[in-house]
């Protein structure tokens, strides 16, 4: 199969799963860069942020539309995370790759885990903004330390610990992507790799069309069903990742 059609499914595949969840895309491109394109490590989380952040702000546009998106919450979300996602981003440069690994495969399955309990809460009337501040600075921070945009860890958070509801934090969460991955490129300007943009720009192009094939989808399936779908996309994520890593 060419590195074409095989740029041009996984972006498709991606976009998918950014627009009707809200997240978990650099979870798949990541690997996908690296198994299925043949990019290395370095190379693969740059081009990744590239990606989403193309996706992810195309997807915020359409939720946003549609009235899905808590702009107070995710804004103050977003910019709490900006500085720990620097320092953090600092720090994981020094960390051996097998533990990087090993640390993003357990965040992946407590945040699935997270989204499989069952939860009655109904969402507050005003979300506390100390509360989204010190959320999202734990969301940044655990972004630049993993090296992704962080939606399969917005998601969980923006449902479990602000209250929103499931298809408002898919939304929101696309907000805090966008800003998170822009804040990682920036820090990783000048030193990304190898950038093929013969497969970036084709990949980008399938994950953008696929994030409004991801948005109907998400119209159509309710909001417990969407948190199961996006649990075990995690889980399984996880699962191949420690095998990676142990094996």
């Amino acid at each position: 199969m060419s590195t074409l059609i095989l740029a041009l499914f996984a972006g498709a595949v991606i976009g998918i799963a950014l627009g009707a969840l809200g997240g978990g895309g650099s979870v798949l491109a990541v690997p996908a860069l690296i198994y299925l394109l043949g990019f290395s490590a370095v190379s693969a989380a740059s081009a990744s942020l590239i990606i989403i952040t193309a996706t992810s702000a195309t997807a915020l546009y359409t939720h946003a539309r549609d009235g899905n998106v808590a702009w107070r919450t995710g804004a103050l979300f977003a910019a709490a995370g900006v500085v720990p996602a620097f320092l953090a981003g600092a720090v994981s440069g020094r960390v051996p790759e097998t533990a990087l690994t090993a640390a993003f495969a357990t965040v992946a399955a407590l945040a699935a885990l997270r989204m499989l309990k069952p939860s009655g809460n109904e969402p507050p009337e005003r979300t506390a903004p100390v509360k989204a501040v010190g959320t999202g600075a734990g969301l940044g921070a655990m972004t630049g330390f993993l090296g992704v945009g962080g939606g399969f860890l917005a998601v969980p958070a923006l449902v479990g610990v602000l209250g929103l509801r499931m298809r408002q934090a898919v939304g929101t969460s696309l907000l805090v992507i966008t800003v998170n991955s822009l804040a990682a490129l920036t820090a990783r300007a000048g030193t990304g790799g190898d950038l093929r943009w013969e497969v970036i720009a084709p990949f980008a192009g399938a994950a953008i069309l696929g994030a409004w094939d991801g948005k109907r989808l998400a119209a159509k399936i309710t909001g417990t069903a969407l948190q199961r779908i996006f649990a075990c996309v995690l889980l399984a994520v996880a699962a191949l990742m420690l095998v990676d890593v142990l094996v």
